[in-house]
């Protein structure tokens, strides 16, 4: 056998890891415990166990939840802010937005406080013009007091920078002469964009992540030069595409939601291989629920999206909505006597009450135990040799049975009933609330207890099936190895179509793209090709709100672009969004978004199809009983990987295989197409 190729997705309960033969096209796939608070140790201990020897590790591509933890946890580094005399409350004024819709209260903590956000005295106009240009002795003195207050990093937003950064850039050069060795973000490095607070959140976000991604890949990079690594490690960015480390380590928000980004990827691939089109991937893992939408085969990305309230990142990013309905997700009743889940996680440690080791409070994971969906002689991931059936009737029956005056089996059925509802909430949100008739859709769950709750989608969201990958316990690594690299940038342009510089506005696009082409090169990871996307923010002037354009090119030639082509394109785009034009209104051109994407080599979903001597009786392992609908039900046991092609389940079945487990409900029926995807449909359906 060759060098492998490894993806490494960290996830809450679980480290996952799929590792490519780059010669023969075989795969390797482990699951080990992830380790909190250093995740480094399970990545090694997963990459271990996968090969086995060291010295056959090509390349490494890894997700990780470090950035997106040290933003939930308000864990990030102690960061200062330097601003424009006048400036000093915008990160903390937002958009005069509230956590909660209805009701004239509400909390708010910024990442940086205020005695850490100070003023100098500078003035860009809006034209780029700059009317007070910096004091580089008062730039110093305000750095000291932050660094003297025990800043790790500071960040630098001067209003309308992005229209020149030249104040901000005279600034760092200041503090560099005099701190070579501090971390220093300027907004218009980090986002060369109009609108202030979007900048200054996106910018203070990226330093405050700085020190613990840093710290992290640091640990990262030390345990592969341990054993003697000399490859290459990229990281997957939010966008769905992978980036070096160093580029990680300069723009770590972009990490924000790196490992559920993966699994899209590998969903997006899978689906277009197995002729789905539309489908809503549904990634649960130990600890959230996490989907995200797949349209006539492309991926949503969203410009700007928050983590958590108030904490906004500018930066595009796979369209993810996350509940906490993992299958760690802890059930507790309410003071109104209902049933609740989540949003707080058993995790890895202790883990739920099945898991015998110190947990005594009910889980999603432990539902599916008493219902007999999870084999307890069996459980995945072989962490454990086996499930303790008996502690996680008594969490259930302790923490909801006996407070709801119902038996222990009606209080396993009514947690995972609960869950199925908010998963259920969390697609139609996705899905008919952005316009989208479900029944054109297919779930395509992944992670380690997606396939349990599959059947439940179906029915109460309406969907027409779902597609369940062949390896969904570890499709966000199988996405990390498939990822392509990519990297974006934005520029404010903000000028009317019929008054724009056409000739600057290429020479733009072709710097944008250049810059990616030369990130590509310095990265020196191997490609087959890169393509250039570009896309403009637009508007009918006076509005808010802009629409995505996009710009299409065909290969590598001149950029032509003119008010008639933008303005031709900007209507087709409107119109798909509003469903009518506003005529006599002139149009806007916001910002300019340029993708730069280098094509890294994609898996031969052939490598894995079912052996062609696989048979159905030679995949039955029996049968147990399941709980559904307040009775006992025999269902068929199957391991799965052995199940040929064109074979056909009726349910009630339940297909184990080490990554995960499928259950089909008694209405629904499972087949295997070619590549050994699973597709369910309801038994009536053709």
């Amino acid at each position: 056998m060759g060098r492998f190729t490894v993806g490494v997705d960290v996830g809450g309960t679980y480290t996952d890891v799929f590792a490519l033969d780059e010669e023969a096209g075989g795969f390797v796939i482990a699951k080990v415990p992830s380790t909190r608070p250093d995740q480094s140790a399970g990545f090694h201990q997963g990459i271990a166990q996968a090969i086995g020897d060291w010295e056959r590790l090509g390349s490494v591509v890894h997700g990780t939840t470090v950035g997106t933890n040290a933003l939930l946890e308000r864990k990030g580094g102690r960061v200062g802010l330097i601003t424009t005399r006048g400036f000093r409350d915008v990160l903390e004024m937002r958009r005069r937005d509230r956590p909660t819709t209805w009701g004239l209260w509400g909390q708010f903590v910024p990442l940086v406080p205020r005695d850490l956000r100070l003023e100098v005295a500078e003035r860009t106009l809006a034209d780029g013009t700059v009317r007070t240009p910096i004091d580089p002795a008062e730039v110093v003195a305000t750095a000291r007091m932050l660094l003297d207050q025990g800043c790790e990093a500071i960040a630098i937003v001067f209003i309308n920078a992005y229209a020149d950064g030249g104040n901000e850039r005279a600034a760092a050069a200041a503090i560099g002469a005099r701190w070579p060795d501090v971390a220093v973000d300027l907004s218009s490095e980090i986002l060369p964009e109009i609108r202030e607070y979007e900048r200054a959140s996106t910018t203070a976000i990226n330093a405050f992540l700085r020190p613990p991604v840093g710290r992290y890949l640091d640990r990262l990079e030390g345990r592969l030069r341990g054993e003697r690594f000399p490859g290459d490690v990229l990281i997957v960015q939010s966008n769905g595409g992978v980036m070096d480390v160093a580029t990680a380590r300069r723009l770590p928000m972009r990490t924000a939601l790196s490992g559920p980004a993966a699994g899209v990827i590998a969903c997006a691939h899978i689906a277009a291989a197995a002729g789905f089109r539309n489908v809503v991937t549904c990634d649960m893992g130990g600890t959230s629920f996490d989907v995200s939408l797949i349209v006539d085969g492309t991926v949503a990305l969203a410009a700007q999206t928050a983590i958590g309230f108030g904490m906004v990142v500018r930066s595009p990013m796979i369209e993810i909505e996350t509940i906490g309905a993992g299958g760690g997700s802890i059930a507790w009743i309410d003071r109104g006597g209902l049933i609740q889940i989540g949003p707080e996680s058993a995790g890895s440690d202790p883990g739920p009450a099945c898991y015998g080791m110190g947990g005594t409070r009910p889980t999603v994971t432990d539902a599916n135990v008493v219902l007999g969906r999870i084999d307890a002689e069996r459980p995945i991931g072989g962490r454990l040799a086996r499930l303790d059936t008996e502690a996680a009737l008594a969490a259930i029956r302790t923490a909801v049975a006996d407070p709801l005056g119902i038996a222990p089996l009606a209080g396993a059925e009514a947690i995972v009933r609960v869950a199925n509802a908010r998963m259920a909430g969390a697609l139609r949100l996705m899905s008919v609330e952005r316009g989208h008739d479900p029944r054109d859709f297919a779930a395509m769950p992944f992670g380690g207890g997606g396939a349990l709750h599959v059947g439940a989608l179906i029915k109460e969201v309406g969907l027409a099936s779902a597609l369940v990958p062949r390896f969904p316990g570890v499709a966000s690594a199988l996405g990390c190895v498939i990822a392509d690299m990519r990297h974006d940038f934005v520029r404010t342009v903000n000028r009317l179509v019929d008054a724009i510089d056409y000739a600057r506005l290429s020479r733009i696009m072709e710097e944008t793209a250049a810059a990616g082409l030369a990130m590509l090169e310095r990265s020196g990871t191997p490609l087959l090709g890169h393509d250039r996307h570009y896309e403009l923010d637009m508007s009918y002037l006076g509005q808010t709100h802009t629409v995505a354009v996009p710009y299409r090119l065909d290969g590598d030639g001149p950029i032509g672009i003119d008010a008639a082509r933008l303005t031709t394109a900007f209507e087709a785009a409107y119109r798909r969004s509003y469903g009518r034009l506003l005529q006599g209104i002139p149009v806007r051109v916001l910002n300019l978004r340029t993708a730069v994407i280098g094509r890294r080599p994609k898996l031969d979903l052939a490598a894995l199809a079912p052996a062609s001597d696989a048979t159905v009786e030679g995949a039955r392992r029996g049968g147990r009983r399941v709980f559904v609908d307040g009775a006992w039900h025999e269902a068929a046991v199957y391991a799965r990987l052995d199940l040929p092609a064109g074979a056909a389940i009726g349910g009630p079945a339940v297909l184990e295989q080490p990554d995960a487990t499928i259950f089909v409900d008694p209405d629904l029926r499972a087949t295997v197409d070619p590549l050994g995807n699973l597709v369910v449909r309801r038994k009536e359906a053709p």
